[in-house]
């Protein structure tokens, strides 16, 4: 049976996991990432951000029922032809 001090919670955190990881690098290459980090968010933080929120939509979509239902009564409601309804992925 485990016991709470035989846990080891720390490394089950994700977030603590990469930090503790990033602490143990070496400076230069903290200062190469940090560089591609930059380059990379700079070429696409406007694409990130024009797309941040359909990943949240379809993130609550795929992880509460409710906002699932009302997609679905939604599209219903809409009286979309087949064809489209195809093109978005709901076709039968």
């Amino acid at each position: 049976m485990n016991t709470p001090d035989s846990l080891n919670t720390e490394s089950k955190n994700l977030f603590n996991l990469i930090l503790k990881n990033w602490e143990n690098l070496d400076d230069s290459l903290k200062t190469k990432l940090i560089k591609i980090w930059r380059v990379l968010t700079y070429k696409w933080q406007l694409q990130i951000l024009m797309n941040l929120p359909f990943l949240i939509w379809w993130g609550l979509d795929k992880s509460i029922t409710k906002v699932h239902q009302f997609d679905m009564y939604i599209l219903n409601y809409l009286h979309l032809p087949n064809w489209a309804l195809s093109l978005i992925g709901f076709g039968q």
